[in-house]
């Protein structure tokens, strides 16, 4: 097994390193095809412990002079504890490389990943909510607390402790120690978590706030982590995620949310502090408007119901109307064939809404009427494939436009077979 020298335990600020090729292994083909490669030392971070991996490049000089740039695009960790360096371009074993850390990436990682270090650590002295997971994305990170609903008032005071912290620029170190000491701290109650594996532990130490277990990359004091943001929170199944951020992007994250504001309290012609309310009136308002619609829609539906049926005569004990709708959505033309229906004795309706394709078709019939929608839609969908029904007096179901004119011919064939003859 390839065993790499893991230069970042010792210096997350390394930007640049060098070191060789020890394997190399050919996954995928073609142009599917990526090679992984294990170095003898390397400061790429993997994807480890809830935080992704380094991307970056691999620098090689030809032979004949030429620096060749190979872009790193991820580093995982085997179950063996190999470092697997994906890349594009098959490199020898023994080639000499340089590696250069996507800088930007690194240390936004280290902002987070140190940050979530010290909120788990606030969140368990103040309120005695444990982290269980955490989870660092590319934009936003996470952390799981076991823990109940949290009061408003207790997040701003966490947020804040974690942010007085940061100001205080405590500082950030790393040592390794044997496994029988680090259970000693825990069972002291001054190691916040362990992890299940021997050998010697690295710990990471906020200076009289946090010590725990953790390979990843970190500032070397609190005051590089730039600030911290709570962004939201909300109910899992193991208690509750709280969302946030730090450094630029904590900066990021309020701008945004204040470009947001601008606009909002401009398109509303009132200030940050009347957005609320503002905000409420309109909600009120399209409540009301939404049911001044609906009873409109209703009385209109009435009210074109009994002129369709008006329109057609009774033939065989029964008034049939068949329509297709192009400028009616689905939910107004359900409601009409409900209202035809109960127009008039007698009456049953075909329903076709064009509006989208596959074509949406509604079989209704007056109460007075004894053959059952459901089965009949179903019947006539199922001969084509399709499936749909509904009850006894209303049913739906879709087809295509190519089909609508066939199962229009069906299904007036099989209510017709329901009547008397002449």
């Amino acid at each position: 097994m390839p065993d790499s020298e893991r230069l970042y335990y010792s210096d997350s600020f390394l930007r640049t390193f060098t070191g060789a090729v020890i394997e190399v292994r050919e996954r995928g083909s073609g142009g599917d095809a990526v090679w992984q490669l294990s170095l003898d030392r390397t400061a790429f971070y993997p994807t480890s412990g809830g935080q992704p991996s380094d991307t970056g490049l691999l620098s090689v000089i030809s032979q004949g002079g030429t620096a060749l740039g190979i872009p790193v695009e991820e580093v995982e960790e085997n179950e063996e504890g190999a470092l697997w360096h994906f890349v594009r371009k098959p490199l020898g074993v023994g080639t000499r490389v340089t590696g250069h850390i996507n800088w930007e990436r690194r240390f936004d990682h280290m902002q987070q990943h140190t940050g979530q270090h010290l909120l788990s650590a606030v969140f368990l002295r103040e309120l005695q909510a444990p982290t269980v997971s955490f989870h660092l994305g590319e934009s936003i990170s996470t952390i799981d607390l076991a823990h109940g609903p949290l009061a408003h008032h207790s997040l701003e005071r966490v947020e804040r402790i974690a942010n007085e912290i940061i100001a205080e620029d405590r500082p950030v170190t790393a040592r390794f120690v044997l496994r029988a000491e680090a259970e000693a701290l825990l069972a002291a109650g001054e190691l916040r978590k362990l992890p299940d594996r021997q050998g010697e532990i690295r710990l990471i130490e906020i200076a009289d706030c946090d010590r725990n277990a953790c390979g990843g990359t970190h500032v070397r004091s609190t005051g590089q982590i730039g600030g911290l943001l709570v962004r939201r929170v909300e109910k899992v199944s193991r208690g509750v995620r709280i969302e946030f951020v730090c450094g630029l992007r904590a900066v990021r994250a309020a701008r945004s949310d204040a470009a947001v504001l601008s606009e909002t309290t401009a398109l509303l012609s009132t200030g940050v502090t009347d957005l609320p309310a503002a905000v409420g009136r309109l909600l009120t308002e399209g409540k009301m408007n939404a049911r001044e619609r609906q009873k409109l829609r209703e009385e209109l539906a009435t009210f074109q119901a009994a002129a369709l049926a008006s329109e057609v005569p009774v033939d065989r004990a029964l008034r049939l109307v068949v329509r297709a709708w192009k400028d009616r959505d689905r939910d107004y033309v359900k409601l009409l064939a409900s209202r035809t229906a109960a127009a008039a004795p007698s009456t049953s309706v075909i329903f076709f809404a064009e509006d989208a394709d596959p074509v949406r078709v509604f079989v209704a019939r007056s109460a007075d009427l004894d053959f059952d929608c459901g089965r009949i839609l179903r019947e006539e969908l199922a001969r084509l494939g399709l499936r749909g029904g509904g009850s006894a007096d209303l049913a739906q179901g879709d087809v295509s436009s190519e089909r609508e004119a066939a199962l229009r011919v069906a299904i007036t064939d099989a209510i017709y077979k329901t009547r008397p003859p002449n």
